[in-house]
């Protein structure tokens, strides 16, 4: 029988719902977000889920810190989330298997598997570039959570701190300065865009019509992004890294520099048979991964539960 899970990938202006069908993810339903109020919010997930129809599982994307475990929120960007034991409500509201992620960790899984349901890589690490930039890490087909489930805040590796002192200058600011997010983000394209002259938010768009300006500025973000992504594959060797989010809308105009400048900080031997893509599923990658997940975990606690019954005999 085919199994049946939705996913649902919540933005701090839109969420998105969808149901997988076996291997088949129809067409995701959007809603504004309501982040009014923590509650509101919760109720506005609990009626998107139900008007997606039955399913045997419910993976939700959020832009969090997750303690996988519980499922409870830490921390939350744009949504009204922190300190929700989202899982645990979304269980008790909803009467099926819920399990709740960070929104990159989702993506990452989604880009590791094929339209078919089939393992594409089993080692990849995901580098979502948009307003911030996510991370996402997927080891033997699974996403790593690390210990307590905050993996993989990739944006906030530190890519180009000043080390001239000791103690080292730090700040209370976030994004730390000299970390990915600071330096190679939207937010940082836009800030370069300006130096350069080019209208914020058009930089894409400048670049593709050929504007010296804007090509300099994703060739600059590309290069930054680059030092991130040869950090990643000196500390994991996967088989893809892909890079997601609006910015990856730049295409070759940014992955080209970003290669270059990961081949010159890796170490001889490591990464090569690391392939730096962009990133498959696009906008879809967060609540295909959703679901994506809503199936292995659900798989994973019927497992648990057949051990448990077996060693009570």
């Amino acid at each position: 029988m085919t199994q049946r899970l939705i996913g649902v990938d919540v933005g701090g202006t839109k969420i998105a719902v969808a149901l997988l069908d076996g291997t088949t993810l129809l067409e995701p339903v959007l809603r504004p977000t309501d982040t009014s109020s923590p509650g509101a919010l919760v109720a506005q997930l609990v009626a998107a889920v139900r008007a997606a129809g039955d399913a045997a599982a419910v993976g939700v994307a959020v832009p969090s810190v997750v303690d996988w475990k519980t499922g409870r929120i830490r921390s939350s960007v744009n949504i009204p989330l922190d300190d929700v034991p989202l899982r645990e409500v979304l269980r008790a509201e909803l009467g099926v298997p819920v399990f709740v992620d960070n929104d990159a960790t989702c993506a990452g899984l989604a880009e590791a598997y094929g339209d078919d349901g089939a393992l594409v890589a089993r080692q990849l690490v995901m580098f979502t570039i948009g307003t911030g930039v996510g991370g996402g890490i997927v080891i033997g087909g699974r996403a790593y959570r690390g210990a307590t489930g905050a993996a993989a805040e990739l944006g906030h590796t530190i890519v180009g701190a000043d080390l001239r002192r000791a103690p080292f200058d730090r700040s209370d600011d976030c994004p730390q300065p000299g970390s990915l997010e600071s330096l190679a983000s939207g937010s940082a394209l836009n800030e370069i865009a300006r130096e350069r002259d080019v209208t914020p938010g058009r930089v894409i768009d400048a670049a593709r019509a050929g504007d010296a300006g804007a090509l300099a500025a994703i060739e600059l973000l590309g290069r930054r992004l680059g030092i991130g992504i040869a950090n990643a594959i000196n500390t994991f060797d996967p088989e893809l890294v892909v890079v997601g989010g609006g910015v990856s809308a730049a295409g070759e105009l940014l992955l080209e520099p970003a290669r270059e400048e990961a081949a010159r900080y890796l170490l001889p031997g490591v990464g090569t048979r690391t392939q730096i893509l962009r990133a498959r599923y696009g906008p879809l990658a967060g609540v295909r991964g959703a679901a994506l997940l809503a199936g292995q975990e659900l798989e994973s606690e019927l497992e648990d539960a057949t051990r448990e019954a077996a060693t009570a005999r």
